[in-house]
């Protein structure tokens, strides 16, 4: 008897850089999962008509006038926070998905929608999760990410799709990346304290990245998941800087983590 779809949940907030390929160009959309419901955390999402032509519900939980409404600062009120969350968990119910996609998700995900659905939420983190401090912690978390970690001198960045847990970019990666090599200009930028250049080239490299991989690293990882490749009850129980992710290339080729896996190609 045919599998059942994965049905998938996206939150996003201003743009869902990886909806529309996942949408458009994924031949596995509709047999190996089905993308159910669209929430917005902004009025103003740039990809809506083009989500709804597609044939996915979309709202808003507009998050800035939730916080305005009850005359709380959006960065620094936790219980506002969670029942924003609750209130996110109560729309998303009623299609029940398998899974929840962040995909241009800006804001932490707390108490109320971690439970709502354990171990099921997933999001995409442009930066190397497998960079870990001695704590175990991840190096680059944050919206930040990508300019931290041209900062800190690296010759290249990776995108990584990861388990969401409670603390900021933390859970266990489940697909990394190729990697985007970095321009000796930063090297020149930082030595010369260019501050205006070095923003500028950390805009246009994290924009290099979000357009090349976000659609390519939705699609192989939600084809991971709902091919049971990857089991996300055991990644949920495990420590996060143990797990080795599977590798994705240029070609939409995916590799196994493990030294003996095979290479697979998704679209």
């Amino acid at each position: 008897m045919p599998r059942k779809p994965m049905t998938v949940a996206v939150l996003c907030s201003g743009r869902a850089p990886g909806l529309l390929h996942a949408l458009s160009r994924d031949g596995g959309r509709g047999r190996a999962y089905q993308i159910v419901r669209c929430v917005s955390s902004d009025t103003a999402f740039a990809d809506l008509a083009q989500v709804e032509r597609c044939g996915v519900p979309t709202s808003a939980h507009p998050i800035r006038r939730f916080y305005e409404e009850r005359g709380a600062s959006i960065y620094g009120d936790p219980a506002v926070r969670a029942e924003y969350d609750a209130q996110m968990a109560e729309l998303l119910m009623p299609c029940s998905p398998d899974l929840v996609l962040l995909d241009g998700y800006l804001y932490l995900i707390t108490a109320p929608l971690l439970t709502a659905f354990p171990g099921r939420i997933l999001n995409l983190h442009f930066s190397d999760l497998t960079l870990r401090r001695p704590n175990g912690r991840p190096r680059f978390p944050g919206i930040r990410a990508v300019h931290d970690t041209l900062a800190a001198g690296l010759p290249e960045t990776y995108a990584t799709m990861h388990l969401v847990n409670a603390e900021p970019d933390d859970g266990a990666p489940i697909l990394r990346s190729w990697p985007f090599p970095v321009s000796p200009m930063v090297t020149d930028a930082l030595a010369w304290k260019a501050t205006s250049l070095f923003r500028a080239y950390a805009y246009a490299h994290q924009e290099w990245m979000i357009g090349a991989a976000a659609g390519p690293m939705l699609v192989a990882a939600l084809e991971l998941v709902a091919a049971g490749v990857v089991d996300l009850t055991r990644l949920a129980a495990a420590e996060p800087h143990t797990v080795a992710p599977w590798q994705l290339d240029e070609c939409g080729h995916v590799t196994s983590p493990m030294p003996e896996g095979n290479s697979v190609a998704v679209r």
